[in-house]
């Protein structure tokens, strides 16, 4: 086949400059440490690359909110912490006013202590975090969460918050809840059970009628009340010819239980205590409570101001001591699942970040295995280019100079 002059001198141009084009391009790579200097140099790879570039973000921002998540939890963990410890402290307090060879000075004295214990509490209960929001105000937290009134006619402590909880996107399928409302830690603290005596029979005389054992009670309360129809909380106790008493629900008509009578002397019945002066066929009627939540802080307000009182003694007093002590336990109780809850989260929140590290440092091998130059391998060819193009250039003055005349003799 015959090749013309000008075919000769295309394809020797054609190919040192492509030759310079890859040299460039190898030049370029290395310069600026990057084999993906334009979406035109691997349009595939320009793609993937946005998309990893996008999940980066994404987990940059998601550990973001694990910090803030982390920090907010932690400080509700230590509010918490602090009231238990305050708690545990008033609890102390309670069980030894109870001792009975204390004076009245005594009683107020401790009675004092626990109105400063109240103070603390309710601090701990308006925490505010870094940005001055209210942490356990629920959606209202640029207003504080509990308001003391010591003048009020009901309760002397208010929650002014709502239910609210924020939550934090932390990857995308796990979202953690950021807040606890202060209606669910504090406010719906479950106070005694108790009972009360609604009437007797004309012979029947009710000295003594109390809550005597009142993890009994509490069992036998839980077990009967009647949150749906009232009447069956409704009780009564007569007096058999046997010389026992026998307890009947009124409303249902079932037999609960019977004891041992000896009229003026103490009988026990589900953890309750009466003392009844009464021949056969008197009865007692009464009623079980319905259940109450108070604020723990309100239960210390008023145990503080009972032990105040100098009036009050004897059974006042014991039914008094007895309705703190079931509520600082209750409340207590209700602020160690809070902090077992905030454990749990802060393991999720823990779990979730080093997860999201893992992922984040396969993102950028990815990416930098696309955009990244390999300086060996670019060094390689560029050498190799380089001595191409060498090559074609030194070869095309002789291939370009030869002729058929150089041959004839």
């Amino acid at each position: 086949m015959r090749i013309s002059t000008n075919q000769i001198y295309d394809q020797n141009i054609r190919a040192i400059m492509e030759n310079q084009k890859q040299l460039t391009a190898t030049q370029e790579s290395l310069s600026t440490g990057k084999k993906l200097n334009r979406p035109s140099d691997d349009p595939v790879g320009a793609a993937s690359v946005v998309r990893l570039t996008e999940q980066l973000d994404k987990i940059t921002q998601y550990q973001r909110n694990n910090d803030l998540l982390t920090n907010a939890l932690e400080e509700q963990e230590a509010v918490l912490n602090n009231m238990s410890e305050s708690l545990r402290r008033a609890r102390t307090l309670v069980v030894q006013a109870g001792n009975g060879i204390l004076s009245e000075e005594d009683q107020g004295a401790i009675g004092k202590e626990l109105e400063q214990i109240r103070n603390e509490v309710l601090d701990l209960m308006n925490t505010q975090d870094a940005s001055g929001n209210f942490i356990f105000a629920g959606y209202q937290s640029q207003q504080q969460a509990f308001t003391f009134n010591p003048a009020a006619s009901g309760n002397a402590i208010t929650f002014s918050g709502d239910s609210g909880t924020t939550s934090v996107k932390l990857s995308d399928s796990v979202t953690v809840q950021r807040s606890s409302s202060g209606l669910e830690v504090f406010e719906n603290v479950f106070a005694r059970h108790n009972f009360s005596v609604t009437g007797s029979s004309a012979g029947a005389n009710v000295t003594t009628a109390k809550v005597a054992e009142q993890g009994t009670f509490d069992q036998f309360f839980d077990n009967n009340y009647d949150a749906v129809t009232p009447a069956n909380n409704n009780y009564q106790l007569e007096v058999l010819g046997s010389g026992q008493v026998q307890l009947t629900n009124l409303g249902t008509s079932a037999v609960v239980g019977a004891v041992d009578f000896t009229s003026g002397e103490p009988f026990t019945i589900k953890g309750m205590t009466f003392t009844v002066n009464a021949t056969v066929g008197e009865t007692v009627d009464f009623s079980l409570n319905t259940p109450e939540k108070k604020n723990v802080a309100e239960t210390l307000n008023d145990i503080a101001n009972q032990l105040m009182d100098d009036s009050l003694n004897g059974d006042a007093l014991e039914s008094a001591l007895a309705d703190a002590l079931v509520g600082l336990d209750n409340g207590m109780e209700t602020i160690n699942l809070e902090r077992s809850s905030l454990g749990g989260r802060l393991n999720i929140a823990e779990s979730i970040y080093e997860t999201n590290l893992d992922l984040e440092l396969t993102a950028k091998d990815a990416k930098a295995n696309i955009v990244e130059t390999d300086y060996a391998e670019a060094s390689t060819e560029f050498a190799k280019q380089e001595a191409a193009l060498s090559a074609a250039l030194a070869t095309f003055p002789r291939v370009s100079g030869l002729s058929l005349f150089d041959y004839i003799g």
